[in-house]
């Protein structure tokens, strides 16, 4: 048996093993994506065995194959997920969806590659981006661990750019006695040209849609358009573009927002003007999510029924965890009421101050302002990213909160509004 003979037989049997591989990558994406705001369509299939041989017989001929392990080195898209964006630039949410999500095998793969032209052809060609990945072990269940073995290929391109990739990829590379004529190169060239013009429509509807969202007088119809709106706002707000990787979670904080009837524009624009440029660290509905809860400790019961009803939650399996959690929370508000009730009447509406600030303003020393800042991002993956943690460390920060709360004191007499946040 040929090592190709015996690499197809070898895979008719772990088909199911990729197809599962596969399609768990894409639901996972499906619901990141989806979460965060960004439209596409998101499929998935574990490669076709006959197409298999056909392409590795095709490859064979410019490299033989010595042995099935050097076609397992070899082609690499055994199980694939396929994003078709309806929006080129929400590139960026999938980036950083791939990195929560998978182990990188290897650095994307830009495509069209550079320097590498296509000769006799006026338009560019196929325009995206590849990921070779592998599911993160430690995000499965103990009964799936073994699904982190299998590699898989993430395609990333525009809807028109796939569509016209698979038509030139069939008609292209399926063995044919003879090759394409002229005329059917030049078609499918300009079809190309087509597709690269349709890319920039499109970029120019989405920029349409984002100051449709802004318009004042109207709810925002879903977080889709929610997102866009959250996009258009932190750009003028924070002096420069915020990428969609930075939008975070949408979705809940349009439930949030639908559920307090804080879902206009109008509504929610007092809540923009506090946001930061960090994005990466909170992202910009986490943040409007910080404000809401700051102004209303109350409003932290909406949120985590929002969670708990949310795809993505996974509900703490012990009623103790739960307990602790509520104290941590309840414990923080005042915390923030303590600062608020305090703080100089110049800087009393600004939502939770950083610990800098309250050490500028003499309210903090700068060790409690370090715990606090240990505390603050506890807090976030905590409420925001839903990480498990023992009761009794949840305990210990409640306690840890307490004692700050204890030892802040009034400010300084002179005047420290000036410092930077």
């Amino acid at each position: 048996m040929d090592p190709i003979e015996e690499f197809v037989s070898r895979y008719v049997r772990e088909y199911d093993f990729y197809a599962e591989a596969a399609r768990m990558a894409s639901e996972w994406l499906k619901a990141e994506l989806d979460a965060a705001g960004v439209r596409a369509i998101v499929t998935h299939r574990a490669k076709d065995a006959h197409r298999l041989e056909a392409k590795c017989r095709k490859r064979a001929h410019k490299t033989p194959y010595g042995s099935i392990s050097d076609i397992y080195d070899d082609i690499v898209d055994l199980a694939g997920v396929r994003i078709a964006l309806y929006f080129p630039g929400e590139r960026g949410q999938v980036e950083k969806s791939v990195e929560n999500l998978f182990d990188r095998l290897e650095p994307p793969k830009q495509f069209p590659e550079a320097g590498n032209q296509r000769a006799g052809k006026r338009f560019t060609g196929y325009s995206a981006v590849h990921y070779r990945v592998r599911l993160k072990e430690e995000l499965l269940p103990d009964s799936a661990k073994r699904y982190a073995a299998a590699r898989v290929e993430i395609q990333v391109a525009s809807v028109l750019m796939h569509a016209w990739a698979e038509v030139e990829h069939d008609l292209a590379y399926k063995p044919l006695e003879v090759g394409l004529s002229d005329e059917e190169e030049a078609i499918l060239d300009e079809i190309n040209g087509l597709v690269l013009t349709g890319e920039i429509a499109l970029e120019r509807l989405e920029r349409a849609g984002k100051e449709r969202s802004s318009a004042s007088g109207r709810r925002f119809m879903n977080h889709y358009d929610l997102a866009a709106y959250l996009l258009g706002q932190a750009s003028t707000t924070l002096n420069g573009p915020v990428s969609d990787s930075g939008l975070g979670r949408v979705d809940q904080l349009f439930e949030m927002l639908a559920t307090l009837e804080i879902d206009t524009p109008e509504k929610l624009s007092p809540y923009i003007q506090a946001l930061h440029g960090n994005v990466e660290l909170r992202p910009l509905a986490e943040q409007v999510v910080d404000e809401l809860l700051t102004e209303d400790g109350s409003r932290y019961d909406v949120y985590r029924a929002i969670q708990k009803n949310s795809r993505a939650w996974d509900p703490p399996e012990e009623s103790r965890g739960t307990m602790e959690l509520g104290r941590f929370v309840a414990t923080w508000v005042i915390l923030e009421d303590t600062v608020r009730r305090l703080a100089p009447a110049e800087v009393r509406k600004s939502p939770m101050l950083p610990p800098r600030r309250l050490v500028a303003l003499g309210m903090l020393d700068g060790e409690l302002a370090n715990e606090l800042d240990e505390l603050r991002d506890f807090r976030s993956r905590l409420v925001h990213r839903h990480e498990r943690l023992a009761p009794v460390v949840i305990a210990k920060a409640t306690e840890s909160l307490k004692e700050i709360i204890a030892k802040i004191r009034p400010p300084r007499e002179r005047s420290d509004s000036s410092v930077s946040d």
